[in-house]
């Protein structure tokens, strides 16, 4: 221990006397680190952030859209309506899996409400659309089966389409316009942020699917319908029972391709977790690289600081020193030095992710694990790039080592 504690002294006495050299080879460690750092609270944010949203989507979601097919051998989307109100009766019957289920049909308009009006996207559902996004509202009341089938003209807005007609005014009960076509504001949604996409979810007005479907698209057949399996357990069971009841109602023969597609939360997430993991890989892997380049720096500088110590490491082996205790010493050097950046290249990260979600609104999760591993790699950098110097220090021959000028 004693022998040590002299190895430790030495070690950072030599480090002192080359204060701008040792400070500059730390710097790549400390960038090294930082970005590493920064990188893994970026890209575990950004995951963070999209199963949140995923989870928005609503509970235990499906989502059945119609028009695929396969065309030369390749399966496309292509956008031909196959999917009808009696399809959703049907499921909503049959399938005991589903707990909720609604028909979609959506399109696009400008909605106007006295002097002001604002483009924004006009949703047709049916009353189990609130079940199945898990969709509150926040004032008014969700419109009823009446209004489904009497394709009544009410909606509900989101926040975003409320903010911008009515300001901090209340809007239920006021009338807004559809292509000149005029609606009863029935309720408010609540705030339901940004989608994964980036998209502002509450920059939509929903309305009966009847009436979108009528008054507004002049369409006979629905775009897609929503459903919720009764548990998370049950996501597998509904979506099976769903595309075994879409295929005898679509008359599609075994061996045929389904005419429709059935997503399920799952594989959302799943697709959506893979992409940003690979985001979260590359990212990880350009930092670090350069926590590579900030070890190659050390071990640089150890081979030029052997050099310029030969004679010292001559006297030191004439008087007693044994090849580990050269060895051990320059390799105290090389880890503090990776040590002392790992540490300061840490608090760079921490602050520098901090900086980019307050600045840019970036999403970022820091975990201690991933904070441990950058300052361990830090350490074993210090270990890797500085054993050849300290090897090479420690098998200098005494004789030769004090000759040298």
């Amino acid at each position: 221990m004693h022998r040590f504690r002299v190895l430790w002294t030495v070690a950072i006495e030599a480090l002192r006397r080359n204060k701008t050299r040792s400070a500059l080879t730390a710097l790549g460690i400390v960038i090294g680190v930082g970005c590493v750092v920064a990188m893994i609270g970026i890209g575990q944010g950004s995951r963070a952030a999209v199963q949140a949203q995923i989870k928005d989507l609503g509970t235990n979601f499906l989502l059945v859209y119609a028009g695929a097919a396969t065309q030369s051998g390749a399966r496309i989307f292509t956008g031909q309506p196959t999917l009808t109100e009696e399809d959703v009766a049907a499921v909503r019957a049959e399938c005991p899996s589903v707990a909720a289920v609604s028909s979609y049909s959506r399109t696009a308009a400008q909605v106007a409400a006295g002097g002001l009006n604002w483009g924004t996207s006009i949703q047709g559902v049916d009353i189990q659309w609130a079940l199945v996004r898990a969709w509150p509202v926040q004032s008014g009341a969700f419109f009823e089966w009446t209004d489904v089938r009497s394709a009544s003209k009410v909606y509900l807005l989101g926040a975003t389409v409320a903010q911008e007609l009515f300001g901090r005014d209340d809007p239920v009960g006021q009338a807004v316009r559809i292509k000149n076509i005029p609606f009863r504001v029935v309720g408010v949604l609540a705030v339901k942020g940004a989608s994964m996409t980036g998209q502002d979810q509450d920059d939509t007005v929903i309305a009966p699917y009847t009436t979108v479907m009528k008054l507004l698209k002049g369409a006979t057949k629905i775009d897609a319908f929503l459903a919720s399996a009764a548990s998370r357990g049950a996501i597998d069971d509904a979506q099976a029972e769903i595309t075994a009841l879409l295929r005898q109602r679509h008359r599609i023969l075994a061996g045929q391709d389904d005419d429709f597609i059935v997503r399920t939360q799952e594989e959302i997430a799943r697709t959506a977790d893979e992409t940003s993991r690979t985001f979260t890989i590359l990212l990880g892997t350009a930092a670090a690289l350069s926590l590579l380049v900030g070890g190659i720096g050390i071990m640089n500088i150890m081979l030029v600081s052997v050099t310029e110590r030969t004679h010292e490491i001559g006297i030191r082996m004439a008087i007693g020193a044994k090849s580990r205790d050269i060895l051990t010493q320059f390799l105290i050097e090389a880890i503090t030095l990776a040590v002392a950046g790992g540490a300061i290249g840490v608090a760079f990260g921490v602050g520098a992710s901090r900086l980019l979600a307050w600045r840019a609104g970036w999403p970022i999760a820091l975990s201690p694990e991933g904070i441990a591993l950058a300052f361990s790699f830090s350490a074993a950098v210090g270990v890797f790039f500085g054993f050849y110097p300290a090897r090479k220090a420690s098998h200098l021959d005494p004789i030769d080592a004090l000759r040298f000028e």
